[in-house]
C-alpha cells in the first residue's frame, strides 16, 4: 500500500501528517477499500463517498477524547482504517473478524456500537449529557445520512437536542441515498437546498432590527417578526433545522477537503447545537459505484475490473421467489398493496413497483409508520403486504401489537432475512422474530420449507388466511428439495415427511432440509428411523399432531432458525408441560446470545446446527434414551 496510509498505525496517527499530504492520503484510500472490499464484500459505495469527510473530522479532533456517533456505522470503515485497524482489513466481515460496523469492544475510538438507521443523533446527545454533568470538554459529533434521516428516531432526536441548546455537532452526510434512492418530503427538501448565504445574511439583518426595538418600538418588532417568519419561507435553506434550534452550516462539498477542513476548526470550539449539511457522491471514486450506487451499497466479493458479483448462485433467491409471486398475486387480485421500508430491491419488490405503481408504497426508513400505514389501509379493505427484513421489524413492534394484531386487521408480512444472514453480524441477524411474533395474539406465523411452498403461504397468507399473518424466510438461495411434497396448505397443520416411532424430529421452514440429512446418517447406521415433521405453522402449532406424538415418540427434537428462548421449541415444550406429558423435548436452536458475524454455514456449523452437529446432538440423546 502508498506509503502515506502506512503512516497511520493508531488513532492519532493522522494528526501527524502535513495538511497537503491530506489529499493524496484519500486516493490511497479508496484505493486501499476497492481493493479489500472487492474480496471480502461489504458496505462500498456509501464509505467511497465519505473518504474527504472521514479524514477531515479525524484531523480536527482529537479521538478518542472527541466522541463521533456513525449512524448505522455501515460507512465507518475510513474511520476503522484511521484508528489502527488497517492490518485486520482482510479480516473484515469475516468469522472472528473485523466487524463492519462500529464496536467499542475493538476500539475505543468506536463511541457507540450501530448497524440499525437514525440512531446517531440520540446516542450523540446522551454522550454530550453525560459530558457535561461529568463536567468534561470534549467535542462530540454525529455523522447521519445516507438515507437515515428519513427515520422518525432522527427528528425525535433534533426535537430534543435542539430545545435543550446542548452543544454537540450534527454532520448530515446527504448522499441523496439509502440504500435504495431516498424518498418523502424531507429527501425532497434535503436535494433543492443549493450553497447560498442569502438566508443567512437576512437572518442577521434582522438581528440589527430586533437590536433597536426599544427604538422602533413594540409595534414596529412584531411587524418584523412576521416578515422573518415569511421570509424563512421564501429562503428555506436550513430553515427546518434552525427551527429545531440549530445552528446550520450549509450545504458544503463533502469532496472538498480544504473547505471541510476549515468549517470544522471552526465548529470545533462552539457552544451551541450545530448541523453541518455536507453533501457528498455515494460510491465516489469508482465508476461501477458512482454509476449504480444501490447494487454496490452492500455487496460480495467482485471483480474490480468490471464491477461483476463473483460467485452468484443462478438460482433464485427467497427474496426473488416472493417477487414473482407478489406479481402474480397482485394481477389477480387488485386490492393487493405492496410496501417497503427503503427496501425495493432487497426485498424483490422491484417487478412489483413497476408493474403496479399505484399500488406500490415505499414509506423510507420508517417500520413504525410502514406497519400502522398498513393497519390503515388494510381497515379500508386493501390487502397490504409488508417485506421487510427481520431485524429492521423489530422496529416496529408496538406497532405489530397495538394497530395491527389489536385490531386483528388482515396485514401481511413478509419477514425476509429471518434466521442468521451471515456477514453482517449481530445488528443484522434475524433471530428474534420467532420469539417477538408468536406470542402476540391474532398473529398467524408460518415458515416454508422450499421455494415452492413459501409461494403457497404468500397466497395463502393473501387469499386465504384472516387477520395479521407474518411469513418468515431466510437470506440466500431458495430451497428446492422436497419438490414431491406438496400438501395444500391447511390452518394450523403440519406435513409429515417421513413416519417413524420412538423419535421425532420437528423442523422449521428451511432447517428441515439439515434435519433430513440428520435422520438419514441415523437410519444409514442402523439407529431408529425418526419421524420428520415440516411444521409449517409456527404459531398455531399443530396441536393435534403433538399430541398424536406424545403417544408415538417418547423423544422429540425441534430445530429452528431462531434464538432458542421463546422460540418455537419453547412453544412446543409449553404445550407438553400444559398438557401434562412426560415427553423429552430437545430444542436445537442458537443459543441466548448475540450471534456473531460469519458465514451462515460457518455459524451453523459453529452451534451445531447445520447437519452434522443435528445428527450427534440426536445420537447422543438418543444412545441416553434407548441404549444405542
Amino acid at each position: 500500500m502508498g506509503g502515506l496510509l502506512n503512516k497511520i498505525q493508531a488513532t492519532g496517527d493522522i494528526k501527524k501528517m502535513k495538511e497537503q499530504e491530506l489529499e493524496p492520503l484519500c486516493g490511497e484510500i479508496r484505493k486501499f477499500l476497492l481493493q479489500n472490499v472487492c474480496k471480502t464484500g461489504g458496505h462500498l459505495a456509501s464509505n467511497l463517498g465519505v473518504v474527504e469527510l472521514t479524514v477531515a473530522l479525524e484531523y480536527i479532533f482529537n479521538l478518542p477524547e472527541d466522541k463521533i456517533v456513525w449512524d448505522v456505522g455501515h460507512q465507518a470503515y475510513i474511520h476503522k482504517i484511521l484508528t489502527g485497524r488497517q492490518k485486520e482489513f482482510s479480516t473484515l466481515r469475516q468469522l472472528d473478524g473485523l466487524s463492519g460496523f462500529p464496536k467499542p469492544q475493538e476500539s475505543p475510538a468506536d463511541a457507540f456500537a450501530a448497524g440499525h438507521s437514525s440512531t446517531s443523533i440520540s446516542a450523540a446527545l446522551g454522550i454530550a449529557k453525560a459530558r457535561d454533568l461529568q463536567g468534561k470538554k470534549n467535542n462530540v459529533l454525529a455523522v447521519i445520512g445516507d438515507g437515515s434521516m428519513t427515520g422518525g428516531l432522527a427528528y425525535e432526536a433534533l426535537n430534543n437536542a435542539g430545545r435543550d441548546k446542548t452543544n454537540f455537532i450534527v454532520i448530515l452526510n446527504d448522499n441523496q441515498m439509502s440504500i435504495d434512492h431516498n424518498v418523502g418530503a424531507i429527501s425532497k427538501h434535503l436535494n433543492s437546498l443549493r450553497t447560498s448565504n442569502h438566508y443567512r445574511t437576512l437572518k442577521e439583518s434582522f438581528k440589527q432590527f430586533r437590536d433597536m426595538v426599544p427604538v422602533l418600538g413594540k409595534a414596529t418588532y412584531l411587524v418584523l417578526e412576521k416578515l422573518r417568519d415569511s421570509a424563512k419561507l421564501l429562503f428555506l435553506e436550513g430553515a427546518v433545522f434552525e427551527e429545531f434550534g440549530f445552528k446550520y452550516i450549509g450545504p458544503v462539498d463533502g469532496h472538498n477537503l480544504q473547505e471541510m477542513l476549515e468549517i470544522f476548526r471552526n465548529v470545533k470550539d462552539s457552544k451551541e447545537p450545530i448541523l453541518i449539511h455536507v453533501k457528498t457522491i455515494k460510491g465516489k471514486g469508482y465508476l461501477p459505484a458512482e454509476k449504480s450506487p444501490g447494487p454496490f451499497h452492500g455487496v460480495g466479493a467482485f471483480d474490480l475490473k468490471t464491477g461483476k458479483g463473483l460467485g452468484k448462485s443462478a438460482s433464485p433467491s427467497w427474496s426473488g421467489v416472493f417477487g414473482k409471486k407478489m406479481v402474480a398475486l397482485g394481477k389477480k387480485n387488485h386490492n393487493i398493496v405492496g410496501i417497503t421500508a427503503a427496501m425495493c430491491s432487497g426485498t424483490g419488490f422491484e417487478e412489483f413497483s413497476e408493474a403496479f405503481p399505484e399500488r406500490f408504497f415505499d414509506v423510507a426508513i420508517a417500520e413504525q409508520h410502514g406497519t400502522t400505514f398498513a393497519a390503515g389501509l388494510a381497515s379500508q379493505g386493501m390487502v397490504p403486504v409488508f417485506a421487510v427484513y427481520s431485524s429492521f421489524l423489530q422496529r416496529a413492534y408496538d406497532q405489530i401489537i397495538h394497530d395491527v394484531c389489536m385490531e386483528n386487521l388482515h396485514v401481511v408480512f413478509a419477514v425476509d432475512r429471518a434466521g442468521i444472514v451471515g456477514a453482517d453480524g449481530e445488528t443484522h441477524q434475524g433471530v428474534f422474530d420467532l420469539s417477538f411474533l408468536t406470542h402476540i395474539p391474532n398473529m398467524t406465523v408460518l415458515s416454508p420449507k422450499n421455494a415452492w411452498e413459501l409461494e403457497e403461504m404468500l397466497e395463502y397468507a393473501v387469499n386465504v388466511c384472516p387477520g395479521p399473518v407474518a411469513v418468515r424466510y431466510p437470506r440466500g438461495t431458495a430451497e428446492t428439495a422436497f419438490g414431491a411434497h406438496t400438501a395444500p396448505i391447511q390452518y394450523g397443520k403440519a406435513e409429515v415427511i417421513q413416519k417413524g416411532k420412538n423419535v421425532a424430529i420437528l423442523a422449521e421452514g428451511h432447517m428441515l432440509s439439515v434435519a433430513k440429512e440428520a435422520c438419514d446418517a441415523l437410519t444409514a447406521e442402523g439407529l431408529l428411523a425418526p419421524m420428520l415433521v415440516n411444521m409449517r405453522f409456527i404459531s398455531p402449532l399443530d396441536e393435534a399432531l403433538l399430541q398424536e406424538l406424545a403417544a408415538e415418540c417418547p423423544l422429540i427434537f425441534t430445530v429452528e432458525d431462531n434464538l432458542r428462548k421463546g422460540g418455537f421449541g419453547s412453544r412446543v415444550l409449553e404445550f407438553y408441560s400444559d398438557h401434562g406429558y412426560g415427553n423429552t423435548v430437545i430444542n436445537l436452536a442458537f443459543p441466548d446470545k448475540f450471534i456473531e458475524q460469519g458465514t451462515q454455514a460457518q455459524l451453523f456449523d459453529r452451534y451445531g446446527l447445520d447437519a452434522d452437529g443435528i445428527y450427534r446432538k440426536m445420537k447422543e440423546k438418543i444412545g441416553e434414551s434407548y441404549g444405542r
